[in-house]
């Protein structure tokens, strides 16, 4: 193993340990609350990223998987109430057999096209959903969250340092696929596909292993929303936030790197969190909305790209 493998690794480490000590020294459970969406939108923000920055498609139906993990962890739990870690391997492997499934059927589309199939897979799965009532239908069902939770004093603690694990954890992901000959092959889909094809490149099994490995992020961050919201219906599950954000949040922070998703899924998130308590939810979208505009004109590499032209220009100057 690199060195720089294993320095990524330790920092990942250290990161899911500072999450668990801040659940002993911090009470208000509204900062909880908070990091939760903001570490949910940095897990679907850097599994967006695999398929649609990686690999060039872009992806449309983010509401489709997360809302996937989130009915299975509910058609479990109203059936055996599994422990959580459960849910979260269940969620992902729905999720990320329905990436490889949709795979087969729509990655032969390109462009807006295949943009347009996975919007109405979203559409169809909420329609399903709707109608199936043992897991309350289009009116929804309250789910309990458990009383207690071991080494946490309430279950908030415990759903925030879940996800926090999670969002290192898919960071983690992101950053050993962009480093190795998958991200390669994955960037040279996304720059040439013909020509890709032609170098020798397996691109059907790259671009099937990126809806995969998708999916299954996004069901995994889905898995713990019943237990978020306490009442999920196919509304809040299947909002139109999720697709939004997750597209928005790699593009504001940059899609060819790891690094971006991350960026701007922390930047978006906070700032969405802040604009929710000082003046009105309603105002998320909008921010999304100008930020995106924005950086699609100003900075169309994100963030991260703006950083990396500044300092090229910087050390150009220095020399």
């Amino acid at each position: 193993m690199s060195k720089e493998r294993k320095l990524f690794l330790i920092v990942a480490a250290v990161l899911i340990v500072g999450a668990f000590l801040i659940t002993t020294q911090m009470e208000n459970r509204f900062y909880y609350k908070a990091a939760y969406v903001v570490l949910q939108y940095v897990v679907l923000a850097t599994a967006w990223n695999i398929l649609g920055g990686y690999t060039g498609y872009v992806n449309f139906g983010t509401a489709g998987f997360f809302a996937m993990g989130a009915y299975t962890a509910v058609a479990l739990i109203k059936t055996w109430k599994p422990p959580l870690y459960l849910l979260l391997v269940m969620g992902g492997l729905v999720s990320g057999l329905l990436g490889l499934g949709i795979g087969y059927l729509t990655l032969r589309l390109k462009g807006v096209f295949f943009s347009i199939a996975t919007l109405a897979l979203a559409v169809v799965l909420q329609m399903l959903i709707s109608n199936w009532s043992y897991v309350g239908g289009g009116a929804g069902t309250a789910i309990l969250k458990p009383r207690s939770v071991p080494l946490f004093s309430n279950y908030d603690e415990f759903l925030f340092f879940v996800m926090a694990s999670i969002a290192v954890v898919s960071v983690a992901v992101a950053w050993l696929i962009e480093k190795s000959w998958i991200g390669r092959g994955m960037a040279a889909i996304r720059d040439n596909e013909e020509a890709a094809e032609c170098m020798g490149v397996p691109i059907l099994k790259l671009k099937l292993f990126a809806t995969t490995v998708s999916g299954a992020l996004m069901g995994i961050a889905g898995a713990p929303f019943s237990y978020f919201v306490v009442y999920i219906e196919p509304t809040s599950a299947f909002h139109l936030d999720y697709a939004v954000n997750s597209l928005a949040m790699p593009m504001i922070g940059g899609t060819t790197t790891w690094m971006g998703p991350l960026v701007g899924a922390v930047l978006v998130g906070t700032a969405q969190q802040i604009a929710t308590v000082t003046l009105s939810s309603e105002m998320n979208l909008l921010i999304v909305g100008s930020l995106l505009v924005g950086f699609v004109v100003f900075a169309p590499d994100g963030l991260v790209g703006l950083f990396g032209k500044i300092r090229s220009r910087l050390a150009g100057r220095e020399a």
